[in-house]
């Protein structure tokens, strides 16, 4: 199972400069917002560090948070309590979500951040989006967003070093990406993240965690939202762009 309790710890270095600020984050999905009632009931259930959760939440939506790392739910519950904002967080992955929720819960179901790529293939990915569906109001929407893992298999295994220090809190570091791609779709795929905190005075302090992930072709997620009951009403995908995004109705 991924879990991300090292890199929780340094999960900022790894979110934008325009998404840090929670508000700044649910402000980049405004025109999806719009569609939701008045005080709807909305769930981030790949929370992460909890940016978007506490940037829902400020907006006045009663905001649940999940997440399959107890550290990345601690931290979001922290980020709550320094916003002041009222965010229901709970340790739960995709298939534990019903345990949780009752169906027909929310208004909007968020999967952001390149998540789903961590649920172990085809089986446990038509899991996780059978979970999110059951807890959609018919009529609700579900918010994906996901690498373009056409273009991350076709550039094949490496070392991405990203070109800038980033800067976080007064200290600064260097992103590292190595990409372990297997044969074949299907099969199991590594990402190990480093993030390497450099101090003029001191040493280098390294954390890195290497990560499951199971790739997936768009047209078989188009496929598989239709199965669980989700209609796509908007795609950005695109062969050419690093990320898009998903949003689908529940029918």
């Amino acid at each position: 199972m991924t879990q991300y309790d090292v890199l929780a710890e340094v999960y900022e270095w790894l979110i934008s400069d325009t998404k840090l600020p929670p508000d700044e984050f649910a402000a980049s999905f405004h025109d999806i917002l719009s569609l939701l009632p008045s005080n709807a009931h909305v769930l981030d259930c790949s929370c992460g560090t909890g940016q978007l959760a506490v940037g829902l939440a400020g907006r006045g939506m009663q905001v649940a948070a999940t997440d399959a790392s107890e550290a990345m739910v601690r931290r979001t519950a922290e980020l709550s309590e320094e916003f002041g904002a009222s965010v229901r967080a709970v340790r739960a992955n995709w298939e534990e979500l019903p345990d949780h929720f009752e169906d027909d819960t929310f208004d909007m179901v968020f999967c952001v951040g390149n998540s789903l790529h961590h649920a172990a293939g085809a089986t446990g990915r038509g899991a996780a989006l059978e979970s999110m569906s059951r807890l959609l109001r018919p009529g609700g929407r579900l918010v994906l967003t996901s690498r373009t893992w056409e273009l991350v298999r076709a550039r094949g295994s490496r070392l991405d070093i990203r070109d800038r220090l980033v800067r976080r809190d007064g200290r600064d570091a260097v992103v590292i990406y190595r990409w372990e791609i297997a044969p074949n779709w299907e099969d199991e795929h590594h990402i190990e993240i480093a993030i390497a905190q450099v101090d003029a005075t001191g040493p280098v302090l390294v954390r890195s965690e290497l990560l499951s992930c199971w790739p997936y072709r768009y047209e078989e997620l188009e496929v598989e939202l239709h199965r669980v009951g989700l209609r796509t009403e908007v795609s950005t995908f695109d062969l050419e762009a690093e990320n898009y995004m998903v949003v689908a109705s529940k029918v």
